[in-house]
């Protein structure tokens, strides 16, 4: 089934510095083959379901490999099976509503 995530994974107990383990986590979404879009608060994800539970289990994995105590992570995700969904076309969908 294919979805649509935003997941923000906040890595605790290791100072305010935070993009070394943004970095890790978003190699980890490429590999996997989701083509993450990262943005102020966290990234967007879309793939298939299992993809994106898999690449998430492995961003905690290596976070804590990388001597992160505790990680809390907020996730949004949406599926649909009317049709086929996309970030671009959501995107696109309020795009055009804004057109004069």
């Amino acid at each position: 089934m294919k979805a649509i995530a935003d997941i923000s994974i906040i890595p605790l107990g290791v100072g305010l510095s935070l993009s070394s383990y943004v970095a890790a986590c978003e190699k980890i979404f490429m590999e996997h083959g989701l083509e993450p879009t990262l943005h102020a608060n966290g990234t967007n994800l879309e793939g298939e379901w299992d993809d994106i539970m898999g690449a998430l289990k492995m961003c905690h994995e290596r976070l804590h490999e990388m001597g992160v105590p505790r990680i809390a992570t907020n996730l949004r995700l949406g599926t649909r099976v009317d049709r086929e969904a996309s970030m671009d076309a959501k995107l696109k969908a309020v795009e055009e509503k804004l057109e004069p």
